[in-house]
């Protein structure tokens, strides 16, 4: 990198869950699906432990998923739904954007 290039970071996620509530697997869980998916449009993933019921899901600090406000845990699909219209609303999630079949 050169002094003249524009310094440009990439989304951090951050992951808070309960350790009480041994969420740790969840979180686990959706940071591999959102790395999956998002592999190199993301800066980092991180997993922080935290207490009293607490899961949440922010990106660069916004919250995106919050258990007790969104009424439970998050589907992948519907996570990525979230972080992507924060990252990249144009981008097509392809099998993750379709409705389901009526």
């Amino acid at each position: 990198m050169t002094e003249s290039e524009p310094l440009i970071s990439k989304p951090r996620i951050e992951i808070r869950y309960c350790t009480l509530c041994r969420w740790m697997l969840r979180a686990a869980w959706l940071a591999q699906e959102l790395l999956s998916t998002f592999d190199s449009d993301l800066g980092e993933v991180a997993l922080v432990p935290a207490s009293k019921g607490e899961f949440r899901i922010l990106v660069n600090g916004v919250q995106v998923w919050d258990r007790v406000v969104d009424d439970g845990f998050p589907e992948a699909k519907e996570i990525k739904q979230r972080v992507r219209d924060v990252i990249a609303p144009e981008r097509d999630l392809g099998h993750s954007d379709r409705k389901a079949a009526e």
